[in-house]
């Protein structure tokens, strides 16, 4: 019983000093990555499905996707949707995104974190200060 409380307590020492190792940005990303795997759980899985792969020929994958060497396009079309035609991997997609004006500039920037961190092959964070002056300047014209 002694070994197991002693090993109990090595591994919250061990995990106490690895999350006090880490960055307040790395913190932060991860906390962004959190949120942003909710936002998509709800807002975004239905069409692209839960793992990006898109859905046959009516929704294009995000997972393996070209389309996201865009990341302002893919900004600007998380609040504002999209129609039309799009080619993803070389493949037309003709559905409508729908627009999500509900989401913050805080949550398009921590689902594009999520997004970009699971399929983009990046390690950052997408900051809400980045994201506001972005979506101000791809906002339709009304």
């Amino acid at each position: 019983m002694r070994q197991l409380l002693y090993g109990f307590a090595g591994l919250f020492i061990l995990l106490t000093g690895l999350i006090s190792c880490q960055s307040d940005e790395e913190i932060k990303r991860q906390k962004y990555i959190t949120e942003g795997i909710l936002i998509y759980q709800n807002q975004c899985a239905n069409c692209h499905q839960a793992k990006g792969q898109g859905l046959a020929a009516l929704y294009p994958p995000i997972a393996g996707s070209d389309y996201l060497k865009h990341k302002d396009s893919v900004i600007c079309l998380i609040r504002y949707g999209m129609q039309g035609p799009v080619v993803v991997n070389g493949k037309t997609y003709n559905r409508v995104m729908p627009a999500q004006p509900q989401l913050s500039d805080l949550e398009v920037a921590e689902l594009t974190t999520y997004i970009y961190n699971e399929w983009g092959n990046e390690t950052t964070l997408t900051s809400a200060k980045t994201v506001g002056p972005l979506l101000e300047k791809c906002r339709p014209k009304q």
